[in-house]
């Protein structure tokens, strides 16, 4: 790497830009007493949860940060060309920030024994082909060609790739016990903080929609940067219940053992994925309509062909959604982890204007 960690050279590159804080610290959520046979009383299901609040605090409402799967909240404290993340950039800005490790993520710790059953590693390529240097495989998918924001050339010999690369770490194998324990745990984050913006990435999304299914009063915003789909079925497997993996409410409510059912729909246009929506009469979910949600959506990424899907699903729910596609804006060459990419900063900004459009205190 060709930053320098050392304190003095950290300190002489800082001191004329300090970030002030009123506070930092840390606390758990969601934590399950269990029994075990061999540990006795165990903790299963604890959820990391970092938070810094500015001096300068300018905004009422926090902004919760909710990583993807397989990663950690680390994704947001920096990037791994050594910059500072969009925690800093929106604490400089007077947000306060809580930013979480999911449950079996990070610091939030997986034994096997207490947590459940991890997932299998995937291969390493797949960072590659998908996160790191799309551009570089003719046979990816049509928007990768298209890619330039990596800091670095993407490969495994890239400082900046093993930097980014060493967040990566295991997940449960139950997505639906995955989701219902950070479910659980950021509803009690929100019970503690109170009203709060969500703002979740990639596989964060569904928790952030069963966080606002169990506490919609809480939830102010939410905004679902590369969100994970499309509808029903998804890189990580089918989502039975469209937009998430464990149960969620619909209204008219769904019958013991009754799951949403689905309906084909075309592809859009050139580039774009055919999905599925609720076959209709569609059921809404009420605790979607009751804030406003936009979906980010980068240039470059996979999902560039199917976030429109997400989008459609969560109208026809009766989601108020509004679909920003970063090229549309002016901002270009990000793939999937936009927020770790050379113009981060330029992708902070443009979700700030949203909120701030959102008057949301």
């Amino acid at each position: 790497m060709s930053k320098s960690y050392r304190p003095q050279d950290l300190h002489a590159a800082g001191k004329d830009k300090p970030l002030a804080l009123a506070a930092q610290g840390f606390f758990w959520t969601g934590a399950e007493l269990i029994d075990h046979p061999a540990a006795g009383k165990a903790v299963r299901g604890q959820q990391y949860v970092e938070y810094w609040i500015p001096q300068d605090l300018r905004h009422e409402t926090p902004i919760v940060m909710i990583h993807g799967g397989g990663a950690q909240g680390t994704n947001f404290l920096g990037t791994p060309d050594g910059r500072e993340g969009w925690v800093q950039w929106f604490v400089r800005r007077g947000w306060a920030v809580y930013v979480v490790d999911r449950p079996q993520h990070g610091r939030s710790p997986f034994q096997p024994e207490f947590q459940g059953k991890m997932a299998q590693p995937g291969p390493t390529i797949f960072i590659e082909r998908m996160f790191t240097r799309p551009q570089d495989f003719p046979d990816n998918y049509p928007q990768a060609h298209l890619h330039t924001q990596w800091p670095g050339k993407g490969d495994v010999e890239d400082p900046a790739f093993i930097q980014f690369f060493c967040g990566a770490g295991p997940s449960l194998a139950d997505n639906t016990a995955a989701q219902m324990d950070a479910q659980r745990a950021g509803a009690e984050l929100l019970d503690l903080i109170g009203p709060a913006i969500l703002l979740t990435n990639s596989a964060g999304a569904p928790p952030g929609w069963l966080i606002a299914d169990a506490r919609p009063q809480l939830v102010k915003a939410i905004v679902a940067v590369e969100p994970l789909g499309p509808p029903f079925e998804a890189v990580s497997g089918p989502m039975p219940y469209g937009i998430t993996h464990a149960p969620i409410t619909f209204e008219p409510p769904l019958e013991d053992g009754q799951l949403p059912q689905s309906l084909d729909v075309p592809s859009p246009g050139e580039g774009m994925v055919p999905y599925k929506i609720q076959a209709e009469p569609a059921r809404r979910i009420a605790a979607l309509a009751a804030c406003p949600i936009v979906v980010v959506t980068a240039e470059a990424s996979w999902m560039a062909a199917d976030n429109h899907a997400i989008v459609h699903f969560l109208r026809q729910a009766g989601a108020q959604v509004e679909h920003v596609r970063l090229e549309e804006h002016g901002i270009h060459g990000n793939s999937h982890a936009l927020q770790m990419e050379m113009n981060s900063d330029e992708s902070a900004a443009l979700i700030e204007r949203w909120l701030v459009q959102q008057a949301i205190r």
